[in-house]
């Protein structure tokens, strides 16, 4: 349930930062989808691993990306609000798109037989 509100959210925090609606949520909501999508996408890379090893990873690099992100905006003198929320809406997806590929859905499969090591 939490995760359901957490996603909404931060669909919402994209969907007004791209539309520029000019609303009180979007001091909460923007921020929110900045710091959760990259970090999300990163704990799900690394879904095996200890939890809070992958939480701490994930953290670090949804702070990572965003500093990147506004130190390439600010140094190529390209800063939009707009197109930082879009970067990080393309890397997470691009990550989650990595995940379904290298992951698959979750099961775990295995060889038998003689063949099998």
């Amino acid at each position: 349930m939490l995760t359901w509100v957490l996603a909404v959210a931060c669909a919402a925090g994209a969907v007004i930062a791209l539309a520029d609606i000019q609303t009180p949520a979007r001091l909460f909501l923007t921020p929110l989808f900045l710091l959760v999508v990259p970090g999300a996408s990163v704990v799900g890379l690394l879904r095996d691993r200890d939890p809070l090893a992958a939480l701490t990873v994930g953290a670090a690099a949804s702070l990572v990306i965003n500093v990147l992100l506004a130190e390439a905006m600010l140094m190529f003198d390209a800063w939009s609000p707009r197109a930082g929320v879009a970067t990080v809406a393309v890397l997470g997806g691009f990550m989650w798109v990595l995940r379904s590929l290298y992951r698959g859905n979750g099961s775990v499969h295995t060889e038998q037989g003689a063949g099998s090591r």
